[in-house]
């Protein structure tokens, strides 16, 4: 396989200080016809095709997305205070058993992590969302901000942290904060995480909708028209869902589905793969989690029609060739980001735009 931009050899300090890796390196030649001719959220923008928050870990990374065609780009998710990464490794293969490949609730006890990355991919995502301090992100994500072309767009992404006191209302506050510090590097559109564990707990924001709503409010009181997108998981329950979007859909600007299917990740000998307390578990991401991403945007958009509402779809989950992206436009979304299948093939956003879709 080729090269991955960010190395899973190499630490995340490593990573952000030596990174981008391989053909990311390299400026594509993209052959654009014409103006940009597609809108996201209000932006026009060549190609609805871009990056989500994870692998682009400081304006080096989105930078040279940007010069590779890749159009939306999501600058790693940060915090208002400094925030270490997860010990070494945090990006394994992960082998998803069975003929379908897919990452079921019922796989999800015991898959395979190791170090050989293979297709179709899958990987675990066992960072625990680091964050540099403000102080470095800030001025960092003013560069790429600045650095996005004609037809290209950085999108900010944040999320609270708790600080060991449990008061909710200093939770809910810090949401805000740091939603102010994103806002003041002139990030065009906002992402709110909602789809990670909270401080190394099983609970996901986005499963609690009346403190969703709660901090969602909050925070569009501080950034006003600034676009706001929610970045979800994959929801079980329909019920859930359509309230849940029910409540939301006419507050924020746009929904991102998904992040990534949590599972238990073991070796060769069934033991634990990812040291340290806490670990036991990991997102995946990947080929594995496709099949849920396109049922959350095919869902998404049936609520959205269902309640008249003007909400965008952000699809993301296994989209690792241009087939992919047309399936996700196909059910329903407005855009779609890739990462696992990028750090990979930092040519994908090249394949699609020589593709050539009409209205695509």
């Amino acid at each position: 396989m080729n090269q991955p931009f960010y190395d899973p050899l190499k630490s995340y300090q490593e990573n952000y200080e030596q990174g981008p890796f391989g053909a990311l390196t390299n400026r594509a030649e993209i052959r654009r016809i014409g103006r940009p001719r597609h809108s996201f959220l209000g932006l026009s923008v060549h190609r609805p095709f871009g990056i989500p928050a994870g692998p682009l870990l400081n304006s080096n990374f989105t930078t040279a997305a940007f010069q590779n065609g890749f159009d939306l780009c999501v600058y790693k998710t940060v915090r208002s205070r400094y925030y270490p990464a997860h010990p070494w490794p945090n990006v394994l293969a992960a082998h998803v058993e069975g003929e379908s490949l897919k990452l079921t609730s019922d796989k999800a006890d015991g898959v395979l992590g190791d170090a050989h990355f293979m297709s179709p991919l899958s990987i675990t995502n066992s960072f625990g969302v680091p964050s540099m301090p403000p102080d470095l992100w800030q001025a960092d994500m003013q560069k790429a901000v600045a650095a996005a072309g004609d037809g290209q767009v950085l999108i900010g992404s944040f999320q609270g942290t708790r600080h060991g006191s449990g008061d909710v209302q200093s939770y809910i506050e810090d949401f805000v904060l740091t939603a102010r510090l994103v806002k003041e590097t002139g990030a065009p559109i906002l992402e709110v995480n909602i789809s990670c564990p909270n401080e190394g707990t099983s609970h996901l924001l986005c499963f609690d909708t009346e403190r969703t709503v709660l901090i969602v409010q909050r925070i569009k009181d501080e950034i006003g028209d600034l676009p706001l997108i929610l970045k979800l998981a994959y929801f079980t329950d329909e019920a859930q869902l359509e309230n849940f979007v029910s409540k939301l859909g006419r507050l924020v600007q746009g929904f991102s589905a998904i992040n990534t299917i949590s599972a238990k990740i073991i070796d060769k000998d069934g033991a634990q793969a990812l040291p340290g307390a806490g670990r036991e578990r990991s997102g995946v991401c990947g080929a594995a989690i496709k099949w849920a991403g396109l049922e959350m945007v095919a869902r998404l958009a049936r609520i959205r029609d269902k309640f008249r509402m003007g909400y965008e779809i952000i699809g993301v989950g296994g989209v690792l060739m241009p087939a992919d992206y047309l399936e996700y436009r196909a059910a329903g979304a407005d855009a779609v980001m890739s990462a696992t299948g990028t750090m990979w093939n930092a040519g994908l956003a090249k394949e699609i735009y020589e593709m050539g879709f009409s209205g695509q």
